[in-house]
């Protein structure tokens, strides 16, 4: 079930982050792959747009968290993103400060946390 409208309330404060974590997990992504990558990560629960993405991967880039690389695939140019030195650490402590509201948002609303996992 996709409930992107309440989803994009909780999702502007988070995609900074988001990005961030993609990136340090797979080193390059271009805007399409990332937007794909976020709605099979959740299961469509999360759908990103691009109108939403790119403001956020130019502001990062001018903040210099990304490097960026324009490439030719299949005869159209592909911009790709990549964590600077300052992105990665960016990236280490926003997803730590995420963790950390996020478990104290769970203990605020009495949420009990999700069982493992089982293969």
């Amino acid at each position: 079930m996709e409930n992107t409208t309440s989803n994009s309330e909780y999702l502007r404060g988070t995609l900074k982050t988001i990005v961030l974590s993609l990136l340090a997990e797979n080193k390059r992504m271009y805007g399409y792959e990332i937007t794909q990558a976020v709605k099979e990560q959740t299961n469509g629960e999360i759908a990103l747009t691009f109108g939403a993405l790119y403001p956020v991967l130019h502001k990062l880039e001018q903040e210099g968290a990304l490097l960026t690389e324009s490439l030719e695939v299949d005869g159209r140019l592909r911009k790709y993103y990549a964590l600077t030195q300052q992105g990665a650490e960016t990236a280490r402590e926003k997803t730590i400060e995420l963790g950390r509201f996020l478990n104290a948002l769970q203990n605020l609303l009495g949420v009990p946390e999700p069982l493992p996992a089982t293969s």
